[in-house]
């Protein structure tokens, strides 16, 4: 599917006091909340051409094409909620906030993101229960159009906006003030259109959507309650780091806390494919986690792990757990969103489709068969969508894999192209950074392939394939030292990586040439375990164990190496080939592995 951007006025609504107000009455709040929305919201939104994003379980996005008519949209409906819920008492009414801005918005089929609408939702955050907040660049352009007058709130910092944002307010009090509204009963037809809308927004949600519901205390330790939240915390944060993945926002998920819900109804509230779901349990000194993904269209768990820790160990252990859970729910993701493409849609995919069913084959254990079918579909989907930014991202990638592995034939030139038009339209795209230091370590320009890595890490410091690469990127640069602590950090990170070979490697290299021989044996054996069609691994087995004095299993190594490359029988001839020469004329401290081979009993010539 394509992105295009265009101007918005963005108007984002919430309940105030949701989680409370439910906790008090949850059965009569859901209900006035549905009559507000059908007796006033939708029609209001409706009569000042508003177009319904999304809505959440207590909230909504709207898109207006005229700020004035969001902003009077907004005080109308705001006027109307001062007549409703008059029989009850004042803490029990619903009220709304609401807030506005005007910016450049990305669109992707029903959909619109960007800062402009994290912009609108952190304003919302500022007005009064029944308020409304706007920024400066909306009250600039309603100028005196409208009869309203806004309090000057001043500059304001923004929980993840780089810039303050200058905010205006219109009082609850103000509002009141205002004659009453008129609203328009809406039109059968219009109504049926709306909720077509709805039905094709819930439809074309991102395949990376999910929403991490606050994890369950099954302990009654309340230590392990504020433990219980901050992994809800962390992880919410840490997979909204994901390329392409949306997330519901951790305040949104906590009005669902200690509350019991029905999965598929919550799916299409929140507009999700996937459900994250936890418990916190305390044995004695033990403290385990549970965590289950859970698809929100059928119900059915999609995986499931557990992890143990110590209580005395709980700070220390936060962000290991946080970091391991989701880079293992980005591959189980990517999975589960890869056999859905290809269940559901198996002949007519769209771009989206086949960029996410190109991962899901990515992101399987390399093999020809699987970096060809990537390939292939990466194509497709460029084909499709040439201005996507992803698929070139994701068909360099998969050429620049192809390459290591020496599957079919290399073009360097198609690959920079590739990558340098897609960092050209996103100079921050996280995937292109990673896929260009790969690059150009290959090219033997290892500075820049630092720092293309380098900056890819601290875009998404949870990044494991570029903490491997720039793992790597040191070793050539004479640093095995340095890049022994990336790969130990990929593996504490993505244990259960399906590629998790290529970390080990990495990691016993380094050992290696630094002549720590057990642990570079014990390294390389676990990458060959993890997959025995890569020739390199017993290739270096045969120097680690030659260079121990172990020639009998120095033998047997050379021996599964040749089963996998017959053509590369000397020294010589591997340092000729194309899939093996970069490493002997790039790493500064080969030559001990070149020794270690020659007492493995790898001739010369």
């Amino acid at each position: 599917m394509t992105t295009s951007r265009r101007l918005a006025a963005i108007f984002v609504a919430d309940v105030a006091g949701y989680s409370r107000l439910m906790s008090v009455d949850e059965e009569g709040t859901l209900n006035r909340l549905k009559a507000h929305r059908q007796e006033l919201l939708d029609p209001k939104i409706e009569e000042r051409r508003g177009r319904i994003v999304k809505t959440t379980g207590d909230g909504l996005l709207v898109e207006f094409a005229s700020v004035v008519d969001a902003v009077r949209c907004a005080v109308e409906v705001q006027r109307g909620m001062v007549d409703r819920d008059v029989d009850l008492p004042e803490d029990c009414r619903i009220r709304f906030r609401i807030g506005i801005n005007l910016a450049d918005v990305i669109a992707e089929g029903a959909d619109i993101f960007g800062d402009g609408v994290n912009i609108a939702s952190r304003l919302e955050a500022l007005a009064e229960p029944g308020g409304l907040c706007i920024s400066g660049t909306v009250h600039d352009h309603i100028g005196n159009r409208l009869p309203y007058l806004f309090g000057d709130l001043g500059e304001r910092d923004l929980k993840n906006i780089a810039r303050p944002v200058h905010a205006y307010s219109f009082s609850t009090a103000a509002i009141a003030s205002l004659p009453p509204v008129f609203v328009q009963k809406p039109r059968k037809a219009a109504t049926d259109r709306a909720r077509q809308r709805r039905t094709v927004a819930h439809r074309s949600a991102p395949h990376l959507s999910i929403v991490v519901l606050p994890f369950t205390n099954l302990s009654g330790d309340p230590e392990q309650e504020y433990f219980a939240d901050a992994i809800t915390d962390d992880l919410t944060t840490d997979l909204s780091r994901i390329q392409d993945s949306f997330v519901i926002s951790r305040n949104t998920a906590f009005t669902y806390k200690g509350k019991p819900f029905h999965v598929k109804r919550l799916g299409r509230e929140l507009g999700v494919r996937y459900v994250l779901e936890g418990s916190v349990r305390r044995h004695a000194e033990q403290v385990q986690l549970n965590v289950q993904l859970i698809d929100a269209a059928t119900g059915a768990h999609v995986w499931a792990d557990r992890f143990d820790t110590y209580r005395v160990d709980l700070s220390k252990s936060q962000n290991e757990i946080t970091s391991g859970l989701a880079n293992t729910l980005h591959f189980q993701l990517v999975e589960a969103v890869g056999r859905k493409v290809d269940k559901q849609y198996p002949v007519n995919l769209n771009a989206r489709d086949l960029l996410a069913r190109g991962w899901a084959w990515f992101y399987r254990p390399v093999s020809a068969a699987q970096l060809q079918e990537a390939e292939r579909t990466f194509e497709q989907a460029l084909e499709m969508d040439p201005a996507s930014v992803d698929a070139r991202a994701g068909l360099a990638t998969t050429l620049l894999s192809a390459r290591v592995v020496g599957v079919g034939s290399w073009y360097p030139s198609r690959c920079e192209q590739l990558l340098l038009e897609a960092l050209e339209r996103d100079s921050n795209h996280v995937r292109s950074l990673l896929a260009l230091g790969w690059l150009r370590r290959l090219q033997d320009q290892h500075l820049e392939s630092r720092i293309m890595l380098e900056k890819a890490i601290a875009l998404d410091p949870n990044l494991t394939p570029a903490m491997v690469q720039l793992g790597f990127t040191l070793l050539y640069l004479g640093d095995p030292k340095a890049a022994l602590r990336h790969f130990q950090k990929a593996i504490a990170l993505s244990p259960r990586d399906p590629n998790q070979h290529w970390f080990h490697n990495g990691l016993g290299i380094c050992h290696l040439v630094m002549g720590d021989l057990d642990q570079a044996i014990e390294c390389l054996m676990k990458a060959r375990a993890s997959n025995p069609r890569i020739y390199e691994f017993p290739l270096w087995l045969a120097a680690a164990f030659g260079l121990k004095g172990e020639s009998e299993s120095a033998i047997e190594a050379l021996v599964d190496f040749h089963e996998l490359q017959p053509g590369l029988t000397s020294i010589a001839k591997l340092r000729a080939s194309r899939d093996s020469s970069w490493f002997f004329d790039s790493i500064p401290q080969a030559a001990a592995i070149v020794t270690g081979l020659r007492l493995a009993g790898l001739p010369e010539t």
